[in-house]
């Protein structure tokens, strides 16, 4: 019933997220080394929502709404708000005006201040697309509104239960893992837009090219290939990155996740060479340049 082999790998990481939380719940004491793996897997959620969101896993409607269930309990937050968020504005704007991710919403400069600040302000903005979109369901689409209330009271019932038999297992198996996975999400998209250049064709995106976060988590470091087809299956995306890849300026197709965070956040401070340039300014400069 699954629309792609592929999406095996995903079934796989689901089942061992679900029985990390079991384990961890039902053991006596903490243990370092599951609790390391249950964060990563919740970084892992936050990647298969946001797959399962533009292309469903399954052929099946009930399927795919049973994982819209399970993504909600275990991303921690409704999956239907990649809908609004993602797919009607994110993707539509893809960082210009409008987007409510913006990435220079409250400063053009890219440090580790503005990276650790973008996601609690990202969440704020993306609230009122939410909101829009549940009243417009109210108004004109009652069932699926009503689909979309039973996530949030679904999320809220997994709360109660968990804090009512023990609040501090709640705290550390669901609570922070939620937010760990909320928080990663937005990160990632931080890194892979911001110094970009939101109107250039191939250059508006980073990328991660380097096969470790691909592999681990379902080539999620493609970017401009993602949003040039956003429909196409994660599968998919290296044989589309690798068809444009020759487009797309170098300096925006980064080896390694972390070692853009280091040279980034960590030794541009120290040394300005390791920091990026903004994209978009160097065009708006251009711009005005050409104006005067």
């Amino acid at each position: 019933m699954l629309r792609y082999k592929a999406d095996r790998r995903t079934l796989v990481y689901m089942f061992v997220t679900t029985a990390l939380l079991y384990v961890q719940w039902n053991i006596t004491g903490f243990n370092i080394f599951l609790y390391v793996a249950c964060l990563f897997f919740a970084i892992s959620v936050a990647v298969i929502a946001h797959n399962h969101n533009h292309l469903p896993m399954w052929r099946s409607k009930t399927m795919n709404v049973l994982t819209d269930y399970w993504l909600t309990l275990f991303y921690g937050f409704p999956a239907f708000g990649w809908i609004p968020t993602h797919n009607k504005n994110h993707h539509f704007f893809n960082n210009k005006k409008g987007d409510y991710t913006i990435t220079y919403r409250i400063t053009e400069k890219n440090h580790f201040f503005s990276l650790m600040s973008y996601p609690p302000i990202s969440s704020f903005y993306q609230q009122k697309p939410i909101r829009d979109y549940l009243k417009n369901l109210w108004k004109c689409d009652r069932p699926e509104f009503f689909a979309a209330f039973l996530q949030y009271f679904a999320l809220a019932a997994l709360y109660a239960v968990a804090f009512y038999f023990d609040w501090k297992k709640a705290l550390l198996y669901i609570a922070i893992p939620h937010q760990v996975s909320l928080f990663s999400v937005l990160v990632f998209n931080y890194v892979q837009h911001v110094h970009a250049d939101e109107e250039s064709e191939y250059n508006h995106s980073r990328n991660i090219v380097g096969p470790a976060l691909n592999i681990m988590l379902f080539n999620n470091g493609l970017h401009t290939a993602h949003h040039e087809r956003a429909g196409i299956h994660w599968s998919e995306t290296p044989k589309a990155h690798k068809k444009m890849e020759h487009l797309i300026d170098p300096v925006l197709n980064e080896r390694t996740f972390w070692g853009y965070i280091i040279r980034s956040y960590f030794l541009a401070p120290v040394n300005k060479k390791f920091g990026t340039t903004s994209m978009r300014l160097e065009r708006i400069k251009k711009m005005q340049h050409l104006a005067r």
